[in-house]
């Protein structure tokens, strides 16, 4: 280190001692045993880092058949082609080239295959490896490379796609393991790094800081957003705290050319791990549902029914027939503010907490309803990947006449219509002009409540419309098809 003396002090006695003391302790810093430059000059040393968690870290590579799926008019081509080579064969009395190596079916045994690599790390001593499920969900033949180079085939032993986490076995003892952190301290701003197989370079190391936590990227996880280099043959690799603990599983980028353009995303590792024990007992996740279609409600739609200025819960589009929701008594146009006691702010919150819950659980959920707050309490379904609720709905309605100055023409609904929908009243749309269409509203739309008021026809309706201020926003439970919504009429013109 070069220390340069001020001529000022450096005659004065006390100006050379104070000199001195600062050379030495110049000195003594440097000399200091595992003080690294990085860390003199205030930024963060991931040296220690490496050397502790880079053997637990694993590279991936997989291996899969190419198929290939062939239309009708292209197998008869095929197999007129093959008739007509094993008639010249037989005149020619020869063999194919194929069946003159040995395979007297004439199969290519020299099958095109698709390969791909990605990362992954040791949860386990005996061999648990955690990875992401995109890696190895379609691989015929998994292969585990430790970072002493030995390598392993793997087994499988389960794939969850909606959280993207999947967990390996390899037949090995005594392996290095990762540490796994706590996601509860993580800080935006933080340092954190990532050790994975980039572009197949294996035990690449790269860092940056957390850039945000619980983004929403309308997957069924909230996941960790990070500034850190990912890229291709990252996926599945570990995202590690400054104390060496993994806090997530790096997943997915935001890239418009393929490549990492400042914004990737990690799974945080408590979900993950919840999935993995799951996997790692059953095989699968089990997931809890309610059956419904949930939605985001807007400030003005919550002004408008009275919920309060600001825009929380998930508003219920949809119920399923025969679900655990319809058996709760939730209906369409209800507002859930509370499940199993957590506060719901946003429509995917409550999809992520009935998620969380096993399958078969009793919970409470709190419903915002025509101005008021009702307690129910929901068994939780199942999950299943295959579900659909597809419900064809028919309409017959009575006519009606016109309603005021909203430019809305109504008609009854007929009772059987009411039992097939599994409604106790409502009126339907004829048609829409004016405020009523500005709003959206259109024919074949169900109004099933009006100001939190309940429609049971369409007399009722008339009279509730014709006592309203006429310069108020009017709010109205609609059901279109399967779904409902909030729709705000606002009064005015024609």
């Amino acid at each position: 280190m070069k220390t340069s003396l001020d001529t000022r002090t450096a005659g004065k006695p006390w100006g050379l001692a104070l000199a001195l003391s600062v050379m030495t302790l110049a000195a003594a810093l440097t000399a200091l045993p595992g003080t690294s430059h990085a860390q003199r000059a205030g930024l963060p040393d991931f040296t220690e880092l490496v050397e502790k968690t880079g053997p637990a870290v694993v590279n991936i590579r997989t291996t899969e058949k190419a198929r290939t799926v062939e239309s009708t008019e292209t197998s008869e081509l095929v197999q007129e082609i093959n008739e007509l080579l094993q008639e010249l064969q037989r005149r020619n009395g020869g063999q194919s080239p194929k069946q003159r190596r040995g395979n007297p079916r004439g199969e290519d045994e020299d099958q095109p295959q698709r390969s791909g690599v990605a990362s992954g790390f040791i949860l386990s001593a005996d061999g648990v490896v955690m990875t992401n499920a995109h890696v190895v969900e379609d691989a015929d033949e998994v292969l585990v490379t430790l970072n002493d180079k030995r390598e392993f085939k793997a087994r499988v032993i389960g794939v969850d796609r909606r959280s993207d986490v999947a967990v390996l076995k390899i037949e090995a003892s005594g392996l290095p393991t990762v540490k796994i952190g706590d996601v509860g301290r993580l800080k935006v701003g933080e340092w954190v790094m990532a050790i994975g197989s980039p572009f197949g370079l294996e035990n690449t190391v790269t860092a940056g800081i957390v850039s945000a936590k619980s983004r929403d990227t309308g997957d069924l996880l909230p996941l960790i957003q990070t500034d850190v280099a990912i890229n291709p043959g990252n996926s599945g690799g570990p995202l590690l705290n400054m104390r060496g603990e993994v806090v997530g599983i790096n997943s997915q980028i935001y890239s418009e050319s393929g490549g990492f353009m400042g914004i990737s995303f990690a799974i945080p590792i408590d979900e993950a791990m919840r999935v993995a024990d799951q996997l790692r007992s059953g095989g699968k996740v089990r997931r809890g549902r309610m059956g419904l279609l949930p939605d985001d409600i807007s400030k003005e739609v919550a002004e408008a029914i009275g919920l309060g200025s600001k825009a929380r819960g998930a508003l219920v589009r949809n119920v399923e027939p025969g679900s655990p929701a319809e058996k709760a008594g939730i209906e369409g146009g209800d507002v859930l503010t509370k499940l199993d006691g957590k506060p719901i702010e946003r429509a995917i919150e409550l999809r992520r907490i009935a998620a969380a819950t096993q399958p078969g659980s009793r919970v409470a959920v709190q419903v915002f309803r025509r101005g008021a707050y009702k307690d129910l309490q929901v068994v939780l379904g199942e999950v299943d990947d295959d579900d659909a609720a597809n419900s064809k709905r028919e309409a017959s309605p009575e006519a009606g006449g016109p309603v005021n100055a909203l430019g809305l023409s109504l008609g009854e609904i007929g009772e059987s219509q009411k039992r097939e929908l599994k409604l106790r009243a409502g009126v339907r749309v004829e048609s829409a002009e004016g405020p009523a269409a500005r709003a959206g509203l259109r024919a074949g739309d169900l109004i099933l409540a009006v100001d939190n008021v309940e429609v049971s026809g369409v007399n009722q309706l008339q009279l509730q419309l014709a006592k309203l201020d006429k310069a108020k926003t009017i709010s109205m439970v609609v059901r279109r098809a399967d779904t409902v919504a909030i729709i705000l009429v606002k009064p005015g013109k024609p």
